[in-house]
């Protein structure tokens, strides 16, 4: 009797409860280059609420894009898969004959799998996977999206990509006003203060267009920065003025995390989706190469990952790690173990200080394109420090000691060696697996006749 009433009152009190699952925020930008952080060594901007971010949490100094370019990257954050084997090795477009991607409809993403574990599961930003049934945010796993289904903006004001407007409220077509940015913020907060009283626990994906392209800072940002960096070139001042502009961007989203009492039970992910464009004055630091180069300044991104008393704050992680890992990360957070294949590693051990490394593999980077790529596919691979390449499909294999010459400047002679002969193997193979997967939308009934 009295162990009976014991029982009763503990759990009376809260101790029989189950633990409250954390909160996801995983913020994803676009086309943020290495080296375009104050945290991260750039001297000309300023990112006091990211920096914040890395201050708080930890830094990965290896963590690499799944490709050089939006699509796969995306596809493989959300799936857990290397791109080219969920349909997607390139770019994914509105025009069909300009589209180098179609998202494998049998593809489980991230929203499934959390959904099991009782998550309600949204998307403010850009999707970039597709623009009609059954690849779009909704029917893809998302219980609420608003953002743009589109790749990148023609104009941060209109938000329009070939005289197209792809702004959506789940199914619904919108027209707001104001930049892409602070729309999405905008929205942000609002989801946020809907989700602080509810037990419910959520994953939100916060996609941000920027970065990328075309580069349009609200003014008063770039005045800012052409008052206080003296001699800076105009093109240069525009981009750190889109980062800085960014950078509060992120600071409005942190702040009203604090705020509504949300943050104490959220891991917040901030990463970039592959390297910044060097034609448009974006840094890389002092990586090699940039967007759409295989070189480490296409694939290798700036990434932070904060959690209140779980994540030691001020630490940093140097293995090597892939944005599709994040997937089988937030299942296992969740307490998800998901039953199909992926490719990827969870980091939960490594942010939780239990575990030191990871497990050595080989990792692979692909992208399709049209343009002066004429189709055709070029590739990388890297295993521990070794690392072969392509910049373009036409270019020759290049091949790398990265722990030797982490800058790429001097090229080694494949010939006898064995570990440039494994990575060749076992690239062949996963090019041999990626053709089962179609990768084009599927010629309708109409079409076949």
């Amino acid at each position: 009797m009295l162990i009976a009433l014991a029982a009763i009152a503990l759990a009376a009190s809260g101790f029989c409860r189950e633990p409250v699952k954390p909160n996801i925020l995983c913020i994803l930008v676009d086309d943020l280059g290495y080296g375009d952080l104050s945290c991260m060594g750039a001297t000309d901007l300023q990112t006091p609420h990211i920096d914040k971010l890395a201050e708080e949490g930890m830094i990965f100094t290896n963590f690499y894009a799944n490709s050089t370019v939006c699509s796969p990257s995306r596809a493989s954050l959300l799936t857990g898969r290397y791109p080219d084997l969920v349909g997607v090795p390139g770019v994914i477009r509105q025009v069909e004959e300009d589209s180098w991607g179609y998202l494998d409809p049998s593809a489980l993403l991230i929203p499934l799998e959390l959904k099991k574990a009782g998550y309600h599961t949204a998307i403010i930003g850009k999707w970039h996977l597709g623009f009609e049934p059954p690849n779009t945010p909704n029917e893809r796993g998302f219980d609420f999206f608003k953002g743009f289904l589109g790749d990148m903006m023609d104009d941060y004001w209109t938000h329009l990509r070939g005289g197209l407007n792809w702004m959506r409220e789940n199914e619904k077509e919108i027209d707001p006003e104001g930049h892409a940015t602070d729309l999405f913020t905008e929205w942000t907060v609002e989801y946020l203060q809907k989700r602080k009283d509810l037990k419910q626990p959520f994953f939100l994906y916060l996609a941000f267009n920027a970065p990328h392209f075309p580069i349009q800072p609200p003014v008063k940002y770039l005045e800012r920065v052409q008052l206080r960096e003296k001699g800076i070139s105009e093109k240069r001042a525009k981009n750190v003025a889109f980062i800085e502009h960014l950078d509060e961007a992120i600071g409005k989203v942190m702040k009203n995390l604090q705020s509504s009492g949300l943050a104490e039970n959220t891991l917040v992910v901030f990463v970039s989706d592959n390297g910044g464009a060097l034609r448009f004055a974006q840094s890389n630091g002092s990586l090699r190469g940039g967007k759409q180069d295989m070189y480490e300044g296409g694939i290798r991104v700036p990434a932070i990952v904060t959690w209140p008393g779980k994540v030691k704050p001020g630490t940093s992680f140097d293995g090597n790690v892939m944005l599709m890992d994040l997937f089988p990360t937030f299942c296992e957070l969740a307490g998800v173990n998901p039953d199909h294949n992926i490719d990827a590693a969870s980091i939960l051990p490594i942010l939780l200080g239990e575990q030191e490394d990871m497990a050595e593999r080989t990792l692979f980077w692909v992208r399709r394109e049209g343009f002066t790529y004429g189709g055709k596919a070029y590739y990388a691979a890297r295993r521990g420090e070794y690392k072969m390449l392509q910049n373009t499909p036409f270019d020759p294999l290049e091949y790398f000691n990265l722990n030797l010459d982490p800058l790429e400047q001097q090229g080694l002679d494949p010939e006898y060696s064995e570990d440039f002969t494994r990575l060749s193997k076992e690239l062949q193979e996963h090019i041999r697996l990626s053709g089962k997967i179609p990768w084009q939308k599927p010629l309708s009934k109409q079409k076949l006749k």
